[in-house]
């Protein structure tokens, strides 16, 4: 594959750090200044109202489940379902269209619809093969569905969580919060983006030869994983990490040719493919190059199997479960925002201590995927941002995700 001219390679990079970094304008134009900081800046109280008997929630917040057959040629493997979900997923492409028109003058998404199949087609296979057939059954160009699959690597808020019962049993659940400063409804105090994702939200079932070999919950079109199980053997979930290098210069080491790094939501399917352990995925998490720093949680089947791996594009730092940490006491569980857990999250944007606290009030006795579904919808843990909580026993294979909408009064994120 030849690599991007440097005209090309400078129209692209432009397009896309434009995009990513005008949406905090867009925020700002559509703010209602009536709408009052001290409702928008959460400060954490001094006691932490945890939520309690939430689980399970109403059976029609259940995310719908669809089988991806692996045995199908990849442009194949996606057909029915995005036959199924088309509307909405054009639904999220306007609006996003919609509210960045006035800026871009129009001209944002003929750029995207014109630069980013070059892109595209250097992505690993099976994933363009998959892109193309997308967009070949829902009519959408492969430059919107190549932006589709590479923002979220770039712009996903998440809570994971990681604990252990007293017999060794390991949970894993989180919280995905995407949709920051993308178009904030002032009237209804919500964001646009991320209403628009909930009815893509769905469950997959990857099978071959009619047997399950792991499980993921996704946006429909997004070929990627970013939360995942491989039931008896591990889950794993992706937050991202804010930092000043980014992905900056992985991205334009890509745009010039140098495709051995990796983009964290095709490692994790690669993974989940064709790691068979716990160990295997820890290895391979803690040593593949990647394109952007990240954090990946990652749970096992065996007594203490869970790990906190902070990700730069090459160095890796893991935090085992059973190790004490300077952001809690407690080593039978494990907390991951989205920032590094060696400091002290932002004030705006502490969702670590009411999880922290909430899961010692819980205690390791009473870990289970009800008591985590609790902790996840602690106010600001779960807030205006929450598209899915997702829950998952490795041991039984239980993986079950639900819609999630913050009921008002409910901070933005």
């Amino acid at each position: 594959m030849k690599s991007f001219s440097w005209l090309h390679m400078f129209k692209l990079y432009s397009m896309l750090l434009a995009f990513i970094f005008v949406m905090p304008s867009v925020f700002t134009q559509v703010w209602n200044e009536d709408f009052d900081n001290e409702h928008f800046l959460y400060k954490i109280p001094e006691n932490v109202s945890c939520a309690d008997n939430q689980y399970p929630p109403l059976a029609s917040d259940r995310v719908p489940t669809y089988v991806i057959n692996l045995d199908l040629p990849p442009k194949l493997r996606w057909a029915q379902l995005m036959i199924d979900k088309k509307e909405s997923a054009l639904h999220l492409l306007q609006d996003i269209k919609t509210y960045t028109d006035s800026f871009f003058r129009g001209k944002l998404f003929p750029l995207l619809d014109k630069y980013l199949p070059l892109m595209a087609k250097t992505l690993p296979e099976p994933y363009l093969s998959e892109l193309e057939g997308i967009a070949e059954v829902t009519g959408i160009e492969l430059g919107e569905i190549t932006l589709y699959n590479i923002f979220y690597e770039v712009f996903t808020l998440c809570t994971s969580v990681i604990s252990q019962g007293a017999n060794g049993k390991i949970y894993h659940g989180r919280n995905l919060d995407f949709g920051l400063f993308l178009g904030w409804d002032v009237k209804n105090h919500t964001w646009q983006t991320t209403e628009a994702l909930r009815p893509l939200v769905v469950e997959l079932d990857f099978q071959r030869e009619g047997h399950t070999v792991y499980k993921t919950v996704n946006f429909a079109g997004y070929v990627g994983v970013l939360t995942g199980m491989k039931p008896q053997r591990f889950t794993l979930t992706l937050d991202e990490r804010f930092s000043m290098e980014g992905g900056f210069v992985g991205i334009i080491r890509w745009l010039l040719g140098d495709h051995s790094a990796n983009w964290a939501g095709f490692l994790m399917r690669d993974v989940m493919e064709k790691a068979d352990s716990y160990q295997q995925a820890l290895t391979t998490l803690t040593t593949s190059k990647l394109l952007a720093p990240v954090y990946f949680i990652l749970g096992g089947n065996t007594t203490d199997q869970g790990a906190i791996i902070t990700r730069g594009r090459n160095e890796a730092d893991v935090w085992f479960m059973g190790r004490g940490s300077v952001s809690q006491v407690s080593t039978w569980y494990l907390v991951e925002t989205n920032y590094d857990h060696w400091n002290k999250p932002p004030f705006f944007d502490d969702r670590r201590t009411p999880a922290v606290h909430c899961l010692d009030k819980m205690g390791r006795e009473a870990a289970s995927l009800s008591g985590l579904f609790n902790v996840l919808a602690t106010k600001p843990i779960f807030n205006k941002l929450t598209a899915y909580t997702c829950l998952m026993d490795v041991s039984t294979g239980q993986f079950e995700s639900w819609i999630r909408n913050c009921p008002d009064p409910c901070k933005p994120w």
